[in-house]
């Protein structure tokens, strides 16, 4: 089995803590694929860059970070500084883990230099962000890396052109970077977070939304997503539908993270959620 597992949050400072996880499916034949984020290293990187960081909503209430030319500049920084942090890690618990990112070929995409967003209530365009949507994997760079027992380590920036104009590095959401690579190359997908999943109540811990199977249930979970959760739901559903059989949403601050999303910790997305019952 090919699994890909995405770390965000504060979790992207504690590699350790997969490290393990990923050395035992490794050592029992399990093809693996490591996707991270960065927010929080970019917002400390921007922060000493003396540079404000800005978050945009758009008009179907996703919020996503503004990221002009100095932003492009702190993300390539941050996310390459968390990627060889956590090659390291990998290769100290003997992992043989290669660390790349979507702009050495593993993704493309368009850029979408001008976004629509909403300000004080209204709608408009922003121009000059260097974010794009990632459109294609390179499945078989992949899986060249996963055949010959390595462990993939992949972070943004993605290579994407604007209008088929000159092609640039450019920032994407990590959560949809793992769904489009789990959609390329893997049966199941761990979109990692720093709480246990999708609540139907944020402040009730009793409130977990534990099994998605039908598409009535995957409506109610998009309805109970709010902010950075709603992201991890669209790149649930991302990734089911291009070929993944299952995405747990998962709580990263476990001890042994994968292990518990394997028994069933957290928010589990079955591919029978796309199913149109007749």
């Amino acid at each position: 089995m090919t699994r890909v597992v995405k770390v965000g949050g504060e979790a992207v400072r504690e590699p350790e803590r997969f490290a393990s996880d990923v050395a035992h499916l490794a050592a029992n034949g399990e093809r693996v694929i490591l996707v991270h984020g960065g927010s929080v290293v970019i917002d400390e990187t921007l922060d000493a860059l003396g540079i404000d960081p800005r978050y945009v909503e758009t008009p179907d209430g996703v919020v996503s970070r503004f990221t002009d030319s100095d932003t492009m500049d702190a993300v390539t920084m941050a996310t390459q500084l968390v990627n060889t942090e956590w090659v390291t890690a990998f290769r100290n618990a003997g992992v043989d883990a290669v660390g790349l990112a979507g702009v050495d070929g593993v993704a493309t995409g368009d850029r979408k230099s001008a976004v629509r967003i909403v300000e004080n209530g209204r709608k408009r365009i922003e121009r000059g962000d260097h974010a794009g949507t990632i459109e294609q994997v390179d499945d078989a760079l992949l899986e060249t890396l996963l055949a010959d027992g390595r462990v993939p380590v992949v972070s943004v920036p993605i290579y994407a052109t604007d209008d088929g104009l000159e092609g640039a590095a450019v920032n994407a959401d990590a959560d949809r970077l793992a769904a489009a690579v789990a959609g390329a190359v893997g049966e199941r997908l761990l979109l990692s977070t720093d709480t246990g999943g999708v609540y139907t109540d944020p402040d009730d811990p009793e409130s977990l939304i534990e099994s998605v199977t039908s598409r009535d249930e995957l409506t109610a979970l998009h309805d109970a997503a709010e902010g950075f959760m709603s992201r991890k739901v669209m790149a649930a559903e991302r990734a089911l539908r291009e070929g993944c059989s299952e995405v747990v949403i998962g709580d990263a601050t476990l001890r042994d993270p994968i292990v518990a999303a394997d028994a069933g910790h957290g928010t589990v997305v079955s591919e029978t959620a796309l199913e149109v019952v007749a």
